[in-house]
Order: C-alpha cells, then sequence, then structure tokens
C-alpha cells in the first residue's frame, strides 16, 4: 500500500513575474538563491534584490507567495525612502529563501497605496499568506526590518 501524500502542505515559495517578459515564474524557497532564471525567456531573476511591484503585479504576487513579504511602499522623490533604500536593499540579500522583499512605488502605483491608505512614506507592511500582518511607517535601521520578517 503506497503512503498518503499530505497535499495541504507545499513548499514554500514565491510568485513573480519575470521583469523580461512579463511571464509568471514559481520558485521555491531552497532555490532562491540558486540563480533562478524565468521559464520562458530565460532572463535572470533575481532575488537577492528587492523585487517592484506594480498595481498591476502586485495582488497576485502576495496571494500566491507562501514566504512572508516584506513591501517598501516608496516614492523616488523620498529623502527618508532613499536613506532607508541600502536597509531595504541588504535585507534582499540576506533573507532570500526565508522572505520576500518587495518594493512599490507608491506615485506609480497609486492603486494599491491608496487601498492600503499608505498615507506616509516609507512605510513598511509584512504579509503573510495573503494578509497584512505588520505595518510601520519612518524609517528604519536594518535590524528592524529583519524584525519585522520574523
Amino acid at each position: 500500500m503506497a503512503p498518503v501524500q499530505d497535499t495541504t502542505r507545499e513548499a514554500p515559495h514565491v510568485t513573480l513575474p519575470c521583469p523580461s517578459c512579463g511571464r509568471w515564474n514559481r520558485i521555491a524557497a531552497r532555490r532562491m538563491t540558486d540563480g533562478p532564471k524565468c521559464g520562458v525567456c530565460a532572463a535572470p531573476l533575481n532575488l537577492s534584490h528587492p523585487i517592484t511591484l506594480t498595481d498591476a503585479t502586485f495582488d497576485r504576487v502576495v496571494r500566491e507567495t507562501s514566504l512572508p513579504i516584506l513591501v517598501d511602499f516608496y516614492a523616488d522623490w523620498c529623502g527618508p525612502c532613499r536613506m532607508m533604500a541600502p536597509a531595504v536593499d541588504e535585507l534582499a540579500r540576506s533573507s532570500a529563501g526565508h522572505a520576500l522583499v518587495a518594493k512599490l512605488d507608491t506615485d506609480a502605483s497609486q492603486k494599491v497605496a491608496s487601498r492600503y491608505q499608505i498615507r506616509g512614506i516609507p512605510t513598511v507592511i509584512v504579509f503573510r499568506h495573503g494578509r497584512e500582518e505588520r505595518r510601520q511607517s519612518g524609517v528604519m535601521p536594518l535590524a528592524a526590518l529583519r524584525e519585522m520578517v520574523r
């Protein structure tokens, strides 16, 4: 008799669009640091840097990624956002395989920013299983960002 497989728990993964061709890719968390490539165009999917989310991609990434996702809501003109950017970049590098780090430009993606009532930037929100879990506005050091995704 074959053993019964537990299909209710799948391996941790991220779902994201290819920045080159736009096709969706699902990557196992354990492979995030292996230099994954798009399954369609073979472009590199660099997950050691924050991925860029938009109004068009936000919902699917948050809904279909099983790892915690830290989203940095920012704007290019924002001085405090630029001050925090190196910490967000380092978090992406150091947490690949355990969390997904993303950025959403609130000027370019106003629908998502409005839906989540982003009133000040930078604002960081951590999503787990498609739901907002934690939120913090203002510049945060790397240690505080790491604590948010734990």
